[in-house]
């Protein structure tokens, strides 16, 4: 059984311009509900062999549940200490 965020679809391709630029494709844009000035932040992936695009609020939900993590562990670390 897949972990959702390793769940992977394949919407079809884009061509990258002359100036670096790429158009998502519609069903991407759709189903992922991108919107025209939604930010995405562009990452490494597989060792430089590809990108992975990910949008400005699904990056801060990760951040501040990373976060909450640490903390949760912190507190752990310093009850066991006691």
């Amino acid at each position: 059984m897949g972990s959702p965020l390793i769940t992977k679809k394949l919407y079809g391709t884009a061509t990258v311009g002359t100036k670096g630029q790429i158009v998502i494709p519609s069903d991407a844009r759709e189903e992922l509900n991108i919107q025209p000035g939604d930010r995405l932040y562009i990452l490494n992936a597989m060792n430089g062999s590809g990108i992975v695009c990910l949008k400005e609020e699904m990056l801060e939900s990760m951040v501040a549940s990373l976060t909450a993590q640490v903390e949760d562990f912190r507190a752990l670390q310093n009850k066991t200490k006691e």
